[in-house]
């Protein structure tokens, strides 16, 4: 399908815009400013962090869909209780 083509291609030219976009704001005001190593460190142990909790909360929406916590309360009443609420 010659459509399916033409998405991805659109995807990976906005894919390329967004990282020229990203690589122009992370440099254009740095000027001679070096990150040092331990900066580049702790943005990566971020960057980790960040992903590990975003793949647990993913996984436990997955989970609780998938077994049953999400879905609507039905409560049954009882048809007759033993004849009490006869008179």
């Amino acid at each position: 399908m010659p459509g399916g083509w033409v998405a991805v291609f659109v995807l990976c030219l906005l894919l390329a815009g967004a990282v020229y976009v990203a690589y122009e704001g992370w440099t254009a005001h740095s000027g001679d400013v070096e990150l040092p190593g331990w900066g580049y460190a702790l943005l990566g142990v971020g960057v980790i962090f960040g992903l590990v909790i975003g793949c647990g909360l993913m996984a436990l929406a997955f989970y609780s869909s998938r077994s049953g916590h999400d879905e609507r309360t039905v409560f049954k009443q009882q048809e007759d209780r033993d004849g009490e609420d006869r008179h």
